[in-house]
């Protein structure tokens, strides 16, 4: 084995070290800034609904801060609802890990080259996030929602994902979710 060869192998294997440290340290980084920002996964209160023996509701009641919302599972939702909605939302939402870049990069894109807002590249999942964590619409305020949507689908499946934007999309005025926005434009759960 030649000289050049030797130290060629030291100076790669020096590389390959100081990769395996960075890749280390950043997600000891990750580790220790998702323990130092949890998610705000705070518990829904949910409104009432007084029901006859037969399930047919007699009366509603918004919760205490007068928000009306009635939390549903998947299983309670139409199939064809939740279909439209991914269709119409995040077409790609059980495939991506929470952000999908080429949505995003495609709207500030369009947004640039516009010198406004066109459209946004939010996935189901960063619009959950957004619920969750309110911010601004600013660069700082887009990135934090890019750190929880990725929290999320850290720490959570997509159906868990899906039912949080199911029980937190507003549906206009003080409805929040489909349980509610179905009690109060169709008038059943």
């Amino acid at each position: 084995m030649s000289f050049r060869n030797v130290r060629y192998r030291k100076w790669l294997r020096s590389r390959w070290l100081w990769l395996v440290g960075a890749l280390l340290l950043l997600w000891a980084g990750v580790i220790a800034a998702d323990r130092l920002w949890p998610l705000p996964l705070h518990e829904v209160n949910p409104a009432r609904v007084v029901v006859d023996e037969k399930g047919t509701p007699l009366w509603r009641f918004a919760d205490r801060d007068g928000i009306w919302c009635y939390p549903v599972t998947i299983e309670e939702v139409s199939p064809r609802y939740l279909e439209a909605l991914i269709q119409y939302e995040d077409r790609w939402f059980w495939d991506h890990p929470g952000v999908n870049p080429f949505s995003v990069l495609r709207a500030a894109w369009q947004d640039l080259t516009a010198g406004k807002v066109i459209s946004g590249g939010s996935t189901l999942t960063m619009q959950v996030a957004r619920l969750l964590d309110p911010h601004s619409r600013t660069v700082g305020g887009k990135v934090r929602q890019l750190w929880r949507a990725l929290q999320l689908e850290w720490h959570l499946s997509k159906r868990e994902i899906l039912t949080l934007y199911l029980n937190r999309a507003p549906f206009g005025g003080t409805l929040q979710g489909v349980g509610a926005a179905s009690w109060a434009y169709l008038g059943k759960a």
